[in-house]
């Protein structure tokens, strides 16, 4: 892969000097992982709060930075967990610097971003992973080992408001999780989008609702709010293998087919296999495969290419929702801005 290397100069003890770039509420879990990590040697944080980055460092026994140069001359690599519109500097700033990069999602802004800081990583040879966190979940194993061609997938995530994570959209906060997660399941380029959205309690969209299209034929529909009264996420998927119920609440799923489980009477043929997961951690999975790509040279899970998918499907949703805006203010379905 381009955005992947073998190893990396200056290690010690066979462990990744790293650094943690922003100590917002996501910073300071990177933060408490790399501590823990036995891999990995926590050299720093750096945060333009400087108390909000002494206050982290703390917890997590290390040094807080007032200067990001400083920070990247001691580290081998940094994990960017700063506001997403920083996402494309600081991983730029760090490749530049020769240093190994674990951003958070979204990549960037743009796909131009996305594209150049994949070829930032192919000419300096460093490690760029995309911190798309159910890649490494247990429930992501569980379906892509039962379905692997679906012809239909619905996917609900929705959730109470919270203010954290209103400084994107719902799409880039919540809804790329599952576009992710169906782009890793379905083998084929997007072919149309249509989408529905609405701002409620923030600035931008609170509430989405996309339906993907994708070459091959088959068909994602996802929904994503952070304005609910409870906390829901569920997954179907049909396919010729059969269907498959996921509850990502209560670690449940149920397949019907023909391949395995209890037959199901009356039904010609057809079993039932349900299966639970146990949670592992998730988070410690993404750390634990980011220190092997860079020290072993083991391949990227989610590389900038798949970091660059996930965005692009997610601009897709947010310039179908702004098309269907258009439609319904010019037919005076809804009222236009300031009108």
């Amino acid at each position: 892969m381009g955005d992947m290397a073998g190893g990396t100069t200056g290690q010690s003890a066979g462990t990744l000097r790293v650094g943690v770039v922003g100590c917002g509420h996501f910073g300071r879990f990177h933060v408490l992982k790399s501590h823990a990590a036995p891999r990995e040697t926590l050299v720093g944080v750096f945060d333009p709060d400087q108390e909000r980055a002494r206050v982290v460092a703390t917890e997590g026994r290390t040094r807080a930075y007032d200067d990001l140069d400083a920070l990247l001359q001691d580290v081998d690599a940094v994990i960017v967990a700063a506001p997403a519109e920083m996402h494309f500097a600081l991983t730029a700033q760090a490749l530049r610097a020769g240093k190994h990069v674990l951003v958070e999602k979204p990549i960037a802004a743009t796909l131009q971003e996305a594209d150049e800081l994949a070829t930032l990583a192919q000419t300096t040879e460093r490690v760029l992973q995309v911190g798309h966190l159910l890649r490494y979940s247990a429930e992501h194993d569980a379906i892509v080992q039962r379905i692997a061609r679906p012809l239909y997938i619905e996917a609900t995530r929705i959730a109470p408001f919270k203010p954290r994570g209103t400084d994107v959209s719902v799409i880039l906060d919540l809804m790329i999780h599952d576009l992710d997660l169906v782009l890793a399941i379905v083998d084929s380029p997007i072919a149309q989008v249509e989408a529905l959205g609405a701002a409620v309690s923030s600035d931008l969209e609170d509430i989405a609702n996309a339906r993907v299209r994708f070459a091959n034929g088959c068909v994602a529909t996802i929904t994503a709010s952070r304005i609910s009264l409870k906390t829901e996420r569920k997954m179907r998927l049909f396919s010729e293998e059969g269907y498959l119920s996921v509850d990502f609440g209560k670690r449940e799923l149920t397949m019907i087919g023909r391949e395995r489980g209890l037959p199901l009477p009356g039904t010609g043929g057809f079993r039932r296999d349900s299966a639970s997961w146990r949670d592992h951690d998730s988070l410690e999975a993404e750390h634990a495969a980011f220190v092997a790509s860079c020290l072993d040279g083991a391949p990227v899970r989610v590389d900038a290419q798949a970091g660059r998918r996930a965005l692009e499907a997610a601009l897709a949703v947010t310039d179908g929702i702004s098309e269907s805006r258009r439609r319904m203010e010019i037919s005076g379905l809804i009222g236009r801005p300031g009108g």
